[in-house]
């Protein structure tokens, strides 16, 4: 969250391809030092866990600006929406062979946490040999671009503090990032407690639960994911015709009708689990709708030099009130819930 600051500046003034291919390897060696981490070291795997998120800053928030620069118009939503289906498939791969390979280890979870380095080295390979840092505003032919080299970082967030488009839509992803988040930690969790509730099994006493029911809420975020972000496209630019405020209204469209659909997928918990998955692909679909519409808004309403600190920002403002919040605060309440509800059952 903190570093992602940093690098929206840098982002802005530096080789951005450079920048990436630093982030990425740093972000592999940190996940495989955790590996390596024992069970009863708890504050070095924080540390290290911060550390990731050190280089994740460095991609997540800079390639946006990079596809801005490559692509226009409805070709430039096509390739975010790629970009951004690759979020909730990449998260639901973690989940499948996250388990996968903990339950082959005989559920010694340090082994899941050796897959990603190697991925991360060949999204390094890649961009070495194959992507080519584009100009800062390569695409808008019409405009003269000012390199931000003469603006402060201050006079930058100042001008994205008075945007009001810019602000509202970061709020929005907040909102959106908060659930997903808390969905993402809790809900594996919830699907086992179901699963014992229905089928009167007994509590997992072990270290590592629930990896079947991981493996299928994997199934159901790569699933979800790529239908909802692509349908969120294509939904928006069909309507952009009839309408030109088409991207925020088909946002806030798929996150107000994802609720009811949550509210169910709670209720029917203890019911029945199949009406329980498909609740949850459900609403997952109509959350995904955001993912590559957000970063279009922004690309819309920022000038060019100024998009990777709009995007840092909007990444440190989400994270800290939704990312971080949200599955804390779910924890916390919790308990209180089970007692409310075994005071009315008694």
């Amino acid at each position: 969250m903190l570093c992602s600051l940093a690098f929206g500046y840098v982002g802005d003034r530096w080789n951005r391809k450079y920048i990436m291919c630093a982030g990425i390897s740093f972000w592999s060696i940190m996940i495989l030092c955790s590996s390596f981490i024992p069970n009863d070291y708890f504050l070095p795997l924080l540390l290290i866990k911060g550390l990731i998120g050190a280089g994740e800053a460095s991609f997540s928030t800079i390639a946006p600006s990079i596809i801005a620069d490559l692509f226009v118009a409805d070709q430039r939503s096509r390739m975010l929406a790629i970009f951004y289906f690759v979020v909730p498939v990449g998260c639901g791969l973690g989940y499948i062979v996250g388990s996968k390979v903990t339950s082959a280890a005989g559920g010694d979870w340090h082994w899941a946490f050796r897959v990603t380095p190697g991925m991360g080295l060949l999204a390094v390979l890649l961009m070495v040999f194959f992507l080519k840092e584009p100009p800062r505003g390569a695409t808008n032919k019409k405009k003269k671009i000012y390199l931000p080299s003469a603006n402060s970082w201050m006079s930058d967030v100042k001008k994205l503090f008075r945007n009001p488009s810019f602000m509202f839509s970061t709020l929005g992803v907040t909102a959106v990032t908060f659930v997903v988040s808390a969905i993402g930690l809790w809900c594996p969790s919830f699907l086992g407690r179901a699963r014992n509730i229905l089928y009167e099994k007994e509590p997992c006493q072990t270290a590592v639960c629930a990896i079947d029911d991981s493996l299928i809420f994997g199934a159901i975020t790569v699933f979800s994911g790529i239908l909802g972000v692509v349908a969120g496209v294509e939904i928006s630019k069909r309507y952009k015709k009839v309408n030109p405020r088409a991207d925020p209204i088909v946002c806030a469209c798929g996150m107000l009708m994802s609720a009811p659909f949550l509210f169910l997928a709670l209720i029917f918990g203890n019911i029945s689990l199949g009406a329980t998955y498909v609740f949850i692909f459900i609403a997952g679909t109509l959350l995904a709708l955001n993912w590559a519409i957000v970063t279009t808004i922004l690309l819309h309403v920022v000038p060019t030099t100024r998009r990777a600190t709009a995007q840092s920002m909007q990444i440190t403002v989400s994270n800290l009130l939704g990312v971080a919040g949200s599955p804390c605060l779910i924890g916390l309440v919790s308990p209180f819930y089970i007692l409310i509800f075994i005071w009315h059952t008694v």
